[in-house]
């Protein structure tokens, strides 16, 4: 009678089959198909990839990681913050790609803005309206995001007539994957405001999850474990639901963060990532 008590066993944190439809060794492919891609719009010359999302998501490192991988070295132009600092991206700002050792440039641009935060109905308000502005092609780089008010229309920031050139051509929010489920309802409420502006002016919306490996510990041995990471899928599923956006329109990456060179893994997952961005926005825009 004696016998000791059996301890419940701990719940598996893979699945068995992929969730997440991943190649790991396309990483080539999906460079080959970013260094030849080319915009299809008429007198279209740049697609431009807008990122937003709440403070400390991971946006600017985001961009580095971008960067770092096309120009093989690891790169920290973006200045990024910890997440406890506050938004550390205060001007609106273009981030340009050098295509190998030539002069040209990728025909694709990174915009970094302010991050979100949990804030005053007025905030929430002034920022939305910039907000549409910056995805109508209206700011220049280098404006600075005013809480307090908008940017009007004789300011030396505005661009009375932007082209096709200065107009975002993807929605890209990021979101801390830990703490993305976590959102007030001020947060949500904007990101909702924010997509609904982006589909009215024909821009589709895409989300990048970060920091996976902090949300499964399988993850962080291995980034290949994310695409059977149970923890992860039910990040992604309850974010979808959270924000009313696909699944399959939510990517989850690991960004470069205190790596001191590169890794074909992380590498695979954010060029596959980018090249799903740039299929999307063509894809909207050709329909």
């Amino acid at each position: 009678m004696g016998g000791s008590s059996s301890r419940p066993r701990p719940l598996p944190l893979l699945v068995e089959e992929p969730w997440l439809q991943m190649n790991w060794e396309d990483r080539e492919s999906d460079l080959q198909f970013i260094n030849n891609y080319k915009p299809k719009g008429e007198g279209q010359e740049k697609f431009r990839i807008l990122l937003h999302g709440p403070v400390g998501a991971g946006k600017s490192s985001f961009i580095n990681s971008v960067i770092s991988i096309l120009e093989s070295r690891i790169c920290r132009r973006a200045a990024a913050c910890n997440t406890g600092q506050g938004s550390f991206t205060r001007e609106y700002q273009s981030y340009r790609i050098k295509k190998g050792n030539q002069d040209n440039e990728y025909p694709f641009v990174l915009n970094d803005m302010m991050g979100l935060s949990n804030v005053n109905r007025r905030y929430r308000r002034v920022h939305v309206k910039d907000m549409k502005k910056v995805m109508k092609g209206h700011i220049k780089d280098g404006y600075k995001f005013n809480p307090e008010s908008t940017l009007s229309n004789t300011d030396p920031f505005y661009k009375q007539k932007p082209t096709i050139n200065d107009k975002v051509h993807i929605l890209v929010s990021v979101f801390d994957a830990n703490t993305a489920n976590l959102l007030g309802n001020s947060v949500v409420e904007t990101i909702q405001d924010i997509r609904d502006d982006a589909t009215e002016l024909g821009i589709p919306h895409v989300v990048v999850l970060t920091k996976i490996d902090e949300v499964c510990p399988e993850t962080k041995k291995d980034v290949k474990n994310a695409c059977k990471s149970k923890l992860l899928q039910e990040k992604v599923k309850d974010f979808s639901k959270l924000i009313g956006i696909p699944e399959n329109c939510i990517f989850p990456v690991k960004n470069y963060h205190c790596e001191k060179k590169l890794n074909h893994d992380i590498d695979a997952l954010i060029l596959n990532t980018l090249r799903h961005i740039i299929e999307i926005g063509e894809e909207y825009h050709s329909s």
